[in-house]
C-alpha cells in the first residue's frame, strides 16, 4: 500500500509501505530507559559495514501482508511502486495465474527474544494476515499487539519455540546531522538490503501528523523498507523508516525516520495495554500570525472544549503555565494528556485574558489526526 500525500508541485510524500504483489494466499509522555554507552563497531576508514551487518541484519525481518477486501477492478491496475522496477514482471505473471488476495511488502525489527516486532502502522493495517520471514529464512504468522494511527506506529508478534535475535534501542536524542547510518529492509519486496549514509536534518514536518518530528535521511530507502529501522553505528536502533519525498516512488535521497525517542514510549505502551489513549478537546485550531498562540476556528458541539467554555475566535496563549506558540504544539500538548485530566488554559478574547479549566476528553477513534 503506497499512500502518497499530494500538495507540492512535482513532488510526492510516500509512505514507505508497501511493495504490492498479487499472491494467494508525542504520544503520552513516557520515561525513556537508560541506555549503555554508545560504542561504535565502525571506527576508522575506509569504512566498511560489514561487522555492522553481520550483527543487527538477523533481526530485521520481512512482513508481508495479505488484505482480501479491494473492489475487484483494482486488481488488474499496475501499482507505481512496482512499474519500471524489477518486479513488475512478477507482479504481471501473478496477476494472471491467482486469485483477488492482494499481498503487499514492509519491514520490521525484533526487539527481545520472545517475538515483539517493531513496525509501521500502515504496514500492517486492515491485514488479514501477516507473515514475518527472518533473514534464516524461516517464516511466521504474526498477530497484531497494537498500534497508534497518530503515529504510524505498530508492535507485531510472533511465536517461536527458540529465543530469536533482536536489536537495541539507541538514544536518538544524540544523533547529530551529519552522522553517518544504515537503513535495513525490505525494499521493492525484493529481500534483506541494507544502505548507508548520513543524518541530513532533525526535527522535520512533512504534514503527515502532528507529531511529526522526523529525522531526515539521504540513505536510500524505498518502497517495502517501511517500518524497517535506522542504526547508528554502534548497532542501535535510533529511528524507524516512515516515509520517503519522491517525484518517482523511489529514493532520491530524502528519506524520513521517526526517533526512538518518540518511539519507544509507544512501544512499550502498546506492548502493555493494546492501544495509545490520547487526549482530545474537540476544537480546531489554527496558526496566530506571530506565533503567539493558536487560534480556535471551530468548536464541535458537546465537546470537552464546549463544555469548558472555548469558542470560535478565541486564541489560547498557555497551556498548563507553559507558552503555547503554534496550533501543532497545541495538538501535541493535548494528545500527550491523558484523558480525565485538567487543562488549565491562559486565552484572549477579544482582546481581554481569560483562564478556562477544560476536562481532557478520550480522543475518538475515528479521529484522523487532525486539528482536534
Amino acid at each position: 500500500m503506497n499512500r502518497l500525500l499530494q500538495g507540492l508541485p512535482c513532488v510526492a510524500v510516500a509512505y514507505l509501505c508497501c511493495t504490492p504483489l498479487l499472491s494467494t494466499g508525542e504520544a503520552r509522555a513516557g520515561t525513556l530507559p537508560s541506555f549503555a554507552p554508545a560504542t561504535p563497531l565502525v571506527t576508522s576508514g575506509p569504512i566498511s559495514f560489514a561487522p555492522l551487518v553481520r550483527k543487527v541484519v538477523p533481526a530485521v525481518v520481512n512482513i508481508a501482508v495479505t488484505r482480501d477486501d479491494f473492489a475487484a477492478d483494482s486488481h488488474h491496475k499496475l501499482p507505481s511502486s512496482v512499474k519500471g522496477t524489477p518486479l513488475e514482471r512478477r507482479y504481471r505473471e501473478r496477476m494472471r495465474h491467482h486469485g483477488d488476495e492482494l499481498l503487499e511488502a514492509g519491514s520490521g525489527f525484533l526487539i527481545d527474544p520472545s517475538g515483539f516486532i517493531v513496525t509501521n502502522g500502515h504496514v500492517v493495517e486492515d491485514a488479514d494476515t501477516i507473515t514475518v520471514s527472518l533473514v534464516s529464512g524461516k517464516e511466521f504468522t504474526a498477530t497484531l499487539v497494537g498500534m497508534d494511527p497518530l503515529t504510524d506506529i505498530a508492535v507485531i508478534k510472533i511465536t517461536s519455540p527458540e529465543a530469536l535475535p533482536y536489536v537495541e534501542w539507541g538514544d536518538s536524542r544524540q544523533v547529530q546531522v551529519g552522522d553517518w547510518i544504515m537503513a535495513a529492509g525490505n525494499p521493492f519486496g525484493l529481500g534483506s538490503s541494507v544502505t548507508a549514509g548520513i543524518v541530513s536534518a532533525r526535527g522535520r514536518d512533512i504534514g503527515s501528523s502532528p507529531f511529526d518530528d522526523f529525522l531526515q535521511l539521504d540513505a536510500p530507502i524505498n518502497p517495502g523498507n517501511s517500518g524497517g529501522p535506522t542504526f547508528n553505528l554502534a548497532g542501535q536502533v535510533v529511528a524507524l523508516n516512515t516515509a520517503i519525498v519522491s517525484p518517482t516512488g523511489g529514493s532520491v535521497g530524502l528519506g524520513f525516520s521517526i526517533p526512538s525517542e518518540i518511539v519507544i514510549p509507544i512501544v512499550e505502551t502498546l506492548r502493555q495495554t493494546g492501544h495509545i489513549d490520547r487526549g482530545w478537546l474537540g476544537a480546531t485550531l489554527d496558526d496566530v500570525l506571530t506565533h503567539n498562540g493558536a487560534k480556535v476556528t471551530e468548536v464541535d458541539r458537546n465537546s470537552p472544549a464546549a463544555h469548558g467554555g472555548l469558542r470560535k475566535g478565541d486564541v489560547i496563549t498557555m497551556l498548563n503555565g507553559e507558552h503555547v506558540d503554534t496550533a501543532r504544539a497545541m495538538i501535541r500538548a493535548i494528545a500527550a494528556a491523558k484523558p480525565g485530566s485538567e487543562a488549565a488554559l491562559a486565552i484572549m478574547r477579544n482582546a481581554h485574558p481569560q483562564t478556562l479549566t477544560i476536562h481532557v476528553g478520550l480522543r475518538p477513534l475515528s479521529e484522523d489526526g487532525g486539528f482536534h
